[in-house]
């Protein structure tokens, strides 16, 4: 076995849309470790291919849980989900053994006299390192209000629905939202078809109307709110620029900020 990597066994599989979206999990090596909101190097062998593909994946679980779960899209033709899709349960897969990125809730300053909101905007599989910060019981802890924004084209598309709806009644984080009505907000957002249960219209339009700040009832202020961008690169770069306008800032070496992206594309 390599020193960079470990071979892990799939133990679960879920089919979102056939032929499109999926999620799995796979065993998670005892020394692999990880902060909330990281992602890890995944590597297939394509068949009849002796050379490993590696592509980078957000977790879906949280640093407490005994595996590793990830949320894919099948991308027509590519070499490394076109072979990710037809594993099954007992098939290996390759994990580095380092975790990596910087989306992550210590990007932000603790500590502060005013609690704040973190605002976690996504697009697509972009949804995957919010669900493991969500996770994490000192998030719950740390901040005012949790807000979700999950952005896709089509109704089906919005995996992990049900997990966000059931927060409220969780065994451990549904005491922090009857403690606070407020405490978590889910924002499904669909961008092809109308729905009368989703916001329809993309995130960008959403936030220069004004309609994504009404509908959670929350002002989108740099003062006393964090946000996190992780999605389609397009999105995040027009988001970014659109939150900067408004005085938020990515962190700096020495000085903390409140603005954090992904970058791994």
């Amino acid at each position: 076995m390599s020193d960079k990597y470990t071979l892990e066994r799939i133990t679960w599989v879920q089919t979102w849309v056939p032929g499109k979206l999926f999620s799995f999990r796979c065993t998670r090596a005892p020394g692999f470790r990880f902060a909330a909101g990281q992602f890890a190097r995944l590597g297939v062998k394509p068949p009849g291919s002796d050379e490993i593909v590696w592509r980078a994946y957000s977790m879906v679980s949280s640093p407490y849980d005994e595996f590793l779960e990830f949320f894919s899209i099948v991308v027509e033709g590519g070499l490394f989900t076109s072979t990710l899709e037809h594993l099954e349960v007992g098939d290996t897969i390759y994990v580095d053994k380092s975790p990596y990125g910087f989306l992550t809730t210590e990007r932000f300053a603790h500590g502060v006299e005013t609690p704040r909101n973190l605002w976690m905007l996504s697009s697509g599989t972009g949804l995957a390192p919010f669900l493991s910060i969500l996770g994490d019981l000192h998030v719950w802890e740390d901040y005012r209000q949790l807000i979700v924004v999950h952005s896709v084209r089509a109704p089906e598309e919005l995996a992990y629905a049900e997990t966000l709806r059931s927060y409220p009644e969780h065994p451990i984080f549904g005491e922090f939202c009857r403690e606070e009505p407020n405490k978590f907000v889910y924002v499904p957002v669909v961008t092809r078809v109308a729905h009368p249960d989703c916001l329809n219209a993309r995130i960008t339009t959403l936030l220069d109307t004004g309609e994504l700040e009404r509908h959670v009832g929350t002002p989108l202020e740099p003062e006393n709110n964090c946000v996190m961008l992780c999605g389609n690169p397009e999105m995040v770069t027009d988001l970014r620029s659109r939150l900067q306008d408004r005085g938020f800032r990515a962190p700096r070496r020495g000085r903390p900020g409140n603005l954090a992206v992904e970058n791994y594309w």
